[in-house]
């Protein structure tokens, strides 16, 4: 008889450099807290000692200016040295290893920053920057079991890329530019998802719901008055996860409320901070996670941090409570996890052949032709994600026709959406139900068709 297992899987948000003058730091107590404090040295390490007066704000303003939480990566040469001593092998065996005496497994999930006006924090701007920064590290050896992930910082109206939002379609189409782009140009679109902020509303909820099976998301915990006081998470602004379950158990969420569990066809799972200001996983959490392994539930302990602070800290600190929690429940297993296997391993899903994604361009006229996509495996959605690139580097995002649900589609290239001989390349994508990823490309000129597919279960997936 197999026993309980606690799935461990490490999110990190994989942003690249990020810079934070003192006077910016000042600004975010200013959000935070609303106090109006001037920028000074002095007065920021009177403020990490708790030596000044802040009307119960203290301890929380401590927790904010945390010597450890500024020490930020604001380099990539920075950022690079950090990746090379806490991914290289000596790191990642460091005990305890887990159950099955494997080292630590790391899911990257890369976001790309772009559109934005202003960029007082110095991050890397660019499509694909931190994707192609990231995707060459994991054909390193040790990095073989990592996870290549999606990551998605919805605009603030303006458009300052410092600045947070909750709405992924407010400001810009980066969304779909995202995705077109890194379907055409690198043949690769995501199976698993972080929410930019830690926030789902109605409009990510749906998007994610077409095409994206596995989100980590949840925040859910006991409220805190400590959490309260930070305005920027106060009555549901960011990372609202209060209505949402408190357990480590993915949920199926509902139509018209993400944190309540319902019919829909993607799967949320619990993913607390760690090395934050808020809502960070503790020892009890940890506990939590192997007493509901213990009664039969299936356990994903999510945690999430930044590649622009010092990932070994917090690896160390989560080694530290898994340690002693796993001597207090011996009966439970624990496995560090990429985050589509972890799914996958704890819900008992079942396995699938990818999708076909098979194209055909079939000329009805010399002003109209059509795109046929086939598939034998249904999606995970009721569409592929269908990108075009024209001839002048421009990337479009749009609906396809249904002519089969779940089996075939088509698009009609004419005056209406664009002449086929103004388009260089077309791409789909899709997940099936177990997370495998297929993504294909044809190529106007040559009628050429690649293909790739991506996340498939390895042999250790058991």
């Amino acid at each position: 008889m197999s026993r309980p297992v606690v799935h461990v899987v490490h999110c990190v948000d994989s942003e690249g450099p990020l810079y934070e003058s003192l006077e910016a730091t000042f600004d975010r107590l200013r959000h935070y807290f609303h106090l109006e404090l001037e920028p000074d040295p002095e007065l920021l390490l009177r403020l990490q000692r708790g030596q000044v007066a802040l009307g119960g704000l203290e301890a929380a303003v401590q927790k904010v200016l945390d010597p450890q939480l500024l020490a930020y990566n604001d380099t990539w040469d920075k950022v690079d040295a950090m990746l090379e001593r806490v991914c290289a092998p000596a790191f990642r065996q460091r005990p305890p290893r887990d159950s099955r005496g494997r080292g630590w497994v790391f899911n990257w999930f890369c976001v790309d920053h772009v559109e934005y006006e202003l960029n007082l924090r110095r991050r890397d701007m660019g499509y694909h920057n931190i994707f192609d920064h990231y995707r060459p590290l994991l054909r390193r050896p040790g990095w073989e079991r990592d996870g290549l992930h999606f990551h998605y910082h919805p605009q603030a109206f303006l458009k300052q890329a410092h600045l947070c939002a909750t709405h992924w379609f407010a400001t810009s189409h980066s969304l779909f530019q995202v995705l077109a782009r890194r379907i055409i140009d690198r043949l690769w679109f995501p199976a698993v998802n972080r929410p930019g902020f830690q926030v789902n509303r109605p409009d990510s909820h749906w998007f994610l719901e077409q095409y994206i099976p596995f989100d980590y998301a949840s925040l859910a915990m006991e409220p805190r008055p400590e959490d309260q006081a930070q305005f920027d998470f106060s009555h549901g602004r960011s990372g609202d996860w209060r209505r949402a379950p408190i357990t480590w158990e993915p949920y199926h969420p509902s139509h018209d409320d993400y944190q309540v569990p319902g019919g829909c066809r993607r799967w949320i799972a619990r993913c607390l901070n760690v090395g934050s200001r808020i809502y960070n996983l503790e020892l009890e959490e940890v506990r939590r996670a192997f007493r509901e392994a213990r009664e039969g539930k299936a356990v994903v302990m999510a945690f999430a941090d930044h590649d622009f602070r010092d990932l070994g800290r917090d690896v160390e600190a989560v080694r530290g409570m898994l340690q002693q929690v796993a001597a207090e429940y011996p009966e439970v297993e624990f496995r560090y996890c990429e985050a589509a296997e972890a799914m996958r391993s704890a819900l008992g899903l079942t396995e699938m052949p990818p999708c076909e994604l098979e194209l055909e361009l079939v000329r009805v006229s010399d002003d109209a032709h059509q795109l046929h996509v086939r598939t034998h495996t249904p999606p995970f959605g009721p569409q592929p994600f269908l990108a075009i690139k024209t001839v002048t580097d421009t990337y479009y995002h749009d609906n396809l026709d249904f002519q089969e649900p779940g089996r075939h589609w088509t698009y009609v290239f004419d005056r209406e959406t664009l002449p086929l001989k103004a388009v260089e390349a077309v791409g789909v994508a899709a997940n099936n139900a177990f997370g495998v990823t297929t993504v294909s490309v044809i190529r106007v000129d040559t009628g050429k068709v690649e293909r790739r597919v991506w996340n498939q279960p390895r042999k250790e997936e058991a």
